[in-house]
């Protein structure tokens, strides 16, 4: 019994030597895979985004829009170090899209370049250094999909500077947007719901709230 349990010990340890040798001889799956890179960049910075970043699951939300209604020119009103346009420059590797994104900060700015370059997604975001006030309206479009998350108090304004630029279909989400909060939220969804062509719905409460505006036919 001793020597066939013996036996038995040898057996998987060198069962557990072939797999390891196998999975070094194999190296990283599919190191180039561009997936992969993002992901992996992602799971590196978990739980580090501050700086006015987005959450993980906002993050999630961007880029299950983009992707499920297939958008391809985004805009991104407020950098920050990067977070959100991650999600959105992922998003837009799937659609065949690109990305502009502006900061007025030049640390920040600086921090989501270096972040796009190494998530692996820089060919595809235009990242620029600026005021949004005169950016965006300057902007000849169009846009399919725009993420307003910069001065809160200017979300009115931004959206009529994109609206001629936002084609039907198309989808402007503002963060830090809910029904509970009043000042510049309640401001801006009453402006929102004003507009016959535009379908408000919004998800979350408090600072953690977004509201999300589909352009359906119409002026």
């Amino acid at each position: 019994m001793r020597k066939l349990s013996e036996i038995v010990m040898l057996c998987v340890f060198l069962t557990a030597v072939w797999a390891w040798t196998a999975a070094v001889a194999q190296g990283p799956a599919n190191p180039t895979d561009p997936d992969a890179r993002v992901r992996s960049f992602l799971d590196s910075r978990r739980g580090t985004w501050h700086d006015m970043n987005v959450p993980s699951s906002d993050g999630q939300v961007l880029y299950n829009i983009i992707t499920e209604h297939k958008y391809k020119s985004a805009l991104e009103i407020g950098t920050s170090t990067g977070h959100s346009g991650i999600w959105i420059g992922w998003a837009l590797s799937k659609t065949g899209g690109r990305l502009i994104t502006i900061d007025i900060d030049r640390s920040r700015h600086d921090t989501a370049v270096a972040n796009f370059k190494e998530a692996g997604l820089i060919g595809l975001i235009d990242a620029r250094l600026g005021d949004a006030h005169t950016i965006v309206p300057a902007l000849s479009g169009p846009f399919d999909f725009v993420f307003s998350d910069a001065d809160k108090d200017w979300y009115k304004n931004y959206l009529v500077a994109v609206l001629p630029r936002l084609p039907v279909g198309g989808c402007f989400v503002a963060h830090n947007v809910s029904e509970d909060l009043g000042g510049y939220s309640r401001e801006f969804l009453q402006y929102a719901r004003s507009l016959p062509f535009l379908e408000t719905t919004v998800t979350g409460h408090g600072m953690s709230g977004m509201s999300v505006s589909y352009r359906r036919a119409g002026k």
